[in-house]
């Protein structure tokens, strides 16, 4: 993604504004740069126009062309009588920066450039890419791309978009950004056959200048937007991202992503377990959670999360009632809701006994409920008029004190206009009165298909009069359900991080930081043990007691005022695998063995000749509790990345850790710590003493704060800073083993 230089990066900020977007983004006249009869760009664009019931001028501009699938032919922008207000240059490469100097001679604010053949290419592209910007900025033109397919807006029905639109095109409470512009055609086509109507849709190209987050910002202000969805292939400015996110959250519009293309590369640090679970997309998920973006795994939920979080209103909790026509149904509900966390509470006595009046004497009011095939029987109950006992039955359930909101599977959607008029009256009053029952019922209504099946023209045509939505299909229902209940119990939580250097650590992590070892540039290499546990211990993390050992004596010695059993390790530098050459004994419970242990431990240092030894370190053992990794790896894009896991050393294999961009509190470390499956170790299952949590997380975010200060140190920066284990056994906290990897800090 092409980052402007220092002295244009404010003029670029001045044409990507929320402002200049609203009018970017609603062009009332449009100029077709390069068009032609022969340009199948060109016609796809008029087409989309025409689908989408674009009312203003549209003008082909080519200099030797006579006709553009009957548009009006201009030889150049600079002959236009009145300037469009978008010009969408079509031209190859070589051509492109002499339009956007007409597009400043005529202004013409806004332009989308179709061209490939710049930074995906290669270096040489990169280079066409910043010139490109350049010019753009000179000019004084916000620009959308390169390599860059268009747009459409649904409310203002502008789409100068160079794809097939399939029709129709229907306006609604969801806007999508792509970063691929192909799966656009993709999206359309999956909104029109499930009824989603978007508000905007926009492929990213290579964001040489409008940017994501520019985008998303805009989104988060525009008025018919209800909800975002994002196709992420990068994160190319991850502190832009997260302030944007946060102003998301305090609008109240939620996020969601599909975020693709993990690698490994972010598993560099290989000293460190942390290394091994904070890889890049590990980091990515993290980051979102933290930001409270939702993060889906396909297409199909990101559309549907979309949907379920534009259409419907906002349940407060968890408490789910659900009205079917099929017991199976049911269980097909059940199991997802139990898998998602989501209650499926009993009716309330009084619920139970209305609801049973409506039913056959062979079904059940109960939750979930299944009224049978008689429940699409109009006036089964008694009641006149074309409602179903699905329906009575759905006006009871809303009353009900148990419920937050109304799973409701009661309306079948016809492949066509019933030709029986009757029936069709009913099914459209029917409908109609639940998208009324949906805007005013005491809790929140949410309809769902029994399976993810395209809706006809017919059923679409009459969800869209009513303003309504159906989720498709009762598994990506509860899906997109699932994840909409977790957006909106962490809404207003969020509070965006700030990547890399500049987190700012505490006052007592600079301070500690700032010792002897501050004094000598670094380079790429571990510290010494003591080192690192002195650094610790200087900022307030607590550490084992411990000492340096230079001879047996004084082995001996440390291990009387600290403790028997002790264990003894090596201290260099220069050795890490300290146990491999038999540098570490554990248990020693008599002064003998401690003397033994130290000659054993000390002649393994000495056999390593290019180590620097500083000694023996002695320590106490510890038995009983709990062991958790505690560590912080520094990734490329997002900086440093807090890890916390249960297991110590066995932490890659238990699998249970919870991840947080820095800098973190100790209420957000708290939040980590409920996050893992092995929560019940913590807190005293199986009669083991409860863990004091408070203070573990205090610990645990003292050694964040530490590891920010290294990161941000004049003489070096963080590579690696890892506890583990950090042993916790009531209220006793304390680091066992410590491991610091610096590495020289790389020169502007």
């Amino acid at each position: 993604m092409t980052e402007p230089g220092p002295a244009n990066h404010g003029a670029v900020r001045e044409l990507v504004t929320p402002e200049r977007l609203r009018a970017f983004f609603a062009p009332r006249s449009i100029a077709l740069v390069g068009a032609s009869d022969n340009s199948g760009w060109a016609r796809f664009i008029v087409a989309s126009c025409a689908t989408a019931g674009f009312a203003g001028p549209l003008t082909a501009v080519h200099p030797r062309a006579t006709g553009a699938f009957g548009l009006p032919v201009m030889p150049s922008l600079r002959d236009l009588a009145e300037p469009a207000e978008l010009a969408f240059i079509l031209t190859p490469v070589q051509a492109v920066e002499g339009v956007l100097d007409d597009m400043g001679a005529a202004g013409i604010p806004n332009a989308v450039v179709l061209a490939s053949g710049y930074r995906e290419v290669g270096e040489a592209g990169r280079a066409l890419e910043d010139a490109l910007l350049d010019r753009a900025v000179a000019n004084g033109v916000t620009m959308l791309g390169p390599n860059c397919l268009g747009f459409v807006n649904a409310h203002t029905r502008s789409a100068p978009y160079a794809l097939a639109l399939p029709p129709p095109l229907i306006a609604g409470p969801v806007g999508v950004a792509l970063q691929s512009g192909a799966l656009a055609s993709v999206v359309l086509g999956f909104a029109k056959a499930h009824a989603i109507g978007l508000s905007l849709l926009t492929s990213m190209g290579n964001e040489a200048m409008m940017k994501t987050a520019d985008v998303l910002d805009y989104l988060v202000e525009d008025e018919a937007t209800r909800v975002i969805c994002l196709f992420l292939e990068e994160i190319g400015d991850p502190a832009r991202f997260a302030r944007v996110a946060e102003k998301a959250d305090r609008a109240g519009k939620p996020i969601v992503a599909l975020k693709v293309g993990s690698s490994p590369a972010g598993q560099q640090a290989a000293l460190a377990h942390t290394g091994s679970v904070a890889g890049d997309d590990a980091v990515v998920d993290a980051v979102l959670r933290q930001l409270n973006v939702i993060r889906v795994t396909s297409l199909e939920e990101l559309l549907t999360t979309g949907a379920a979080l534009g259409y419907s209103r906002w349940p407060r909790g968890r408490r789910m009632g659900v009205l079917t026509l099929s017991g199976g149904s049911c269980d097909i509900i059940a199991d997802a809701a139990s898998a998602r966390a989501v209650a499926i509470p009993d009716f309330s006595a009084g619920t139970e006994a209305a609801i049973a009046a409506l039913l056959p004497p062979f079904a059940s009011a109960h939750n979930p409920l299944d009224v049978t095939g008689f429940g699409v029987l109009a006036n089964l109950s008694g009641k006149k008029g074309p409602l179903t006992a699905v329906d009575h039955a759905l006006n009871i359930a809303v009353q009900d004190p148990n419920l937050d909101f109304v799973l409701f599977s009661g309306v079948t959607l016809p492949e066509a206009r019933p030709p029986d008029e009757d029936a069709a009256r009913t099914l459209e009053t029917r409908v109609g009165w639940l998208a009324m029952r949906m805007g005013f019922a005491p809790i929140p209504i949410i309809p769902v298909t029994s399976t993810c099946v395209n809706v006809s023209d017919y059923a679409r045509e009459l969800l869209r009069e009513h303003g309504i939505n159906v989720l498709g299909g009762l598994d990506l229902g509860m899906t997109a359900l699932g994840y909409a209940l977790r957006w909106l119990e962490n809404r207003g939580r969020v509070r965006a991080p700030v990547p890399g250097p500049a987190a700012a650590p505490g006052p007592a992590a600079t301070a500690a930081a700032a010792g002897p070892w501050s004094e000598a540039p670094w380079s790429e290499a571990p510290w010494s043990e003591m080192e690192a546990r002195r650094l610790l211990a200087g900022a307030g993390v607590p550490v084992v007691p411990g000492g340096l050992a230079g001879s047996a004596d004084e082995a001996v010695e440390i291990a009387r005022r600290v403790g028997l059993p002790v264990a003894l390790k090596i201290c260099s530098a220069q050795i890490t695998h300290k146990s491999d050459l038999g540098g570490v004994v554990l248990g020693l419970g008599s002064e003998a063995e401690v003397r033994a242990g130290y000659e054993k431990v000390h002649a393994a240092g000495q056999a390593v000749p290019e180590a620097s030894v500083d000694g023996v370190l002695v320590t106490p053992m510890r038995t009983g509790g709990a062991e958790l990794l505690a560590g912080v790896t520094v990734d490329p894009a997002f900086g440093p990345v807090l890890a916390v896991g249960l297991g110590g050393i066995w932490v890659e294999v238990l699998n249970d850790t919870s991840l947080r961009l820095l800098p973190v509190d100790a209420a957000e470390v708290r939040r980590m710590l409920g996050e893992l499956r092995g929560l019940p170790l913590l807190q005293g299952a199986r009669g083991g003493a409860p863990a004091n949590l408070d203070a573990v997380a205090e610990a645990i975010a003292g050694l964040g704060e530490v590891a920010l200060a290294l990161n941000s140190a004049p003489n070096g920066s963080l590579r690696a800073l890892e506890v583990n284990p950090l042993w916790v056994n009531g209220d006793q906290v304390e680091a066992l083993d410590v491991l610091v990897i610096t590495e020289a800090r790389d020169q502007p």
